[in-house]
């Protein structure tokens, strides 16, 4: 059950909808997964725009989903509402924070789920549990009615178990999106990002690699400098705008759990010149990615540097290192299983457009998908 924070009835025929329980639904309290918050939560009067614009194309919401704690951690840790169990191994993290919104979707309680990324927690989860997940286009999606985190890098998008599923939650969001028309044929080669300094898993390389490969993709490496740079200053704004809009939590500090806790106070030193730096890095790491995006019809990288760390030795693993620098610069990013081999459990290719360029991500994405089923 700790996929689920509340489940709702919903009869009709529309797809089922989860919504992690960081964005309002009408009539439901928003607790971001946080006794603090769940204290003193009041049902929502009205629905977030992403959950109308759903709602009134027919999609049924089946419940709100379980998430780390304010939004605040990668792994899908939570002590207070449990861990979703992963379902490809349970002995393995889900990912986070988006952990039960994934879950939801590849055990089929869902068609769709909605979650929210600001560092990496749609990804994360989507690659930890085998399913796919888009951060979309910062600004793409209202924030209204979504518990706030960062909002340089905060967005809304959609996790189901295939690309199409993906696809319709972006129709639900979006009504009239449609994916545009994406040929491997076409010959244009894939970017093949190589980060210097993070230590991938050379078997999620090579899965990545291989992926491509069997797809019919060729692809260029480019090793991408300011990498480093561009995970500093995505860390630096989550720690001083988040420690802005969830301060005056600290003053109940024994409803939270003390790894937030730290976690919320060490935005405190983050002064506002140090945030100028970091929102200056950001245009910089988004005109990098938008060069190479003028090359190449989209960008490739795994979406996690190693196997989902297993329950109890995640401490001190950062998943985040391949997703965060694509929150700073704003850019849609698409989680998508490959096979791996080695025993590990499951590896994802992480897809990158232009910006507003959720159309193009998906329609690649279908055309890998479908050529690895084949």
């Amino acid at each position: 059950m700790t996929t689920w924070l509340l489940r709702t009835e919903a009869p009709g025929d529309g797809p089922r909808l989860a919504v992690k329980d960081a964005i309002d639904v009408a009539g439901l309290p928003t607790t971001a997964g946080c006794p603090v918050i769940g204290d003193r939560a009041k049902p929502a009067e009205v629905d977030a725009p992403c959950v109308a614009a759903a709602r009134a194309q027919g999609a049924r919401i089946v419940g709100k989903t379980n998430l780390t704690e304010l939004c605040r951690a990668a792994d899908g840790i939570n002590p207070w509402t449990g861990v979703p169990v992963n379902p490809l191994d349970p002995r393995r993290v889900p990912g986070g924070s988006s952990s039960g919104s994934a879950v939801a979707v590849a055990t089929d309680e869902a068609d769709v789920a909605l979650g929210t990324d600001t560092a990496g927690s749609i990804r994360i989860p989507a690659a930890c549990c085998g399913v796919v997940g888009l951060k979309t286009t910062h600004g793409r999606v209202s924030l209204k009615g979504v518990f706030p985190l960062a909002s340089s890098l905060d967005t809304v998008g959609p996790l189901g178990r295939d690309v199409a599923a993906v696809a319709l939650g972006m129709r639900l969001i979006e009504p009239g999106f449609v994916p545009e028309s994406y040929s491997i044929e076409d010959g244009a080669a894939v970017g093949r990002l190589r980060p210097g300094g993070v230590a991938v898993a050379p078997a999620l390389d090579v899965a990545v690699d291989a992926a491509l490969r069997a797809a019919g993709l060729a692809f260029v490496d480019e090793p991408v400098d300011g990498w480093a740079a561009a995970c500093s200053a995505g860390d630096t704004l989550i720690l001083g705008e988040g420690y802005r809009v969830h301060r005056g939590l600290l003053a109940y500090s024994d409803r939270m759990s003390a790894r937030i806790r730290r976690r919320i106070e060490r935005g405190e030193p983050i002064t506002d010149g140090m945030l100028d730096e970091a929102y200056a890095t950001r245009g910089t790491t988004r005109d990098l990615f938008d060069k190479l995006l003028g090359r190449y019809p989209v960008l490739a990288l795994p979406t996690i540097p190693q196997p989902p760390p297993r329950i109890g030795a995640e401490r001190g693993v950062d998943l985040t290192r391949l997703t965060l620098p694509f929150s700073l610069s704003g850019h849609p990013a698409l989680a998508l299983p490959v096979p791996v081999g080695g025993g590990e459990p499951t590896a994802s290719l992480q897809l990158v457009g232009p910006m507003g360029g959720e159309e193009r991500l998906l329609a690649a994405g279908a055309a890998i998908e479908a050529a690895l089923r084949r």
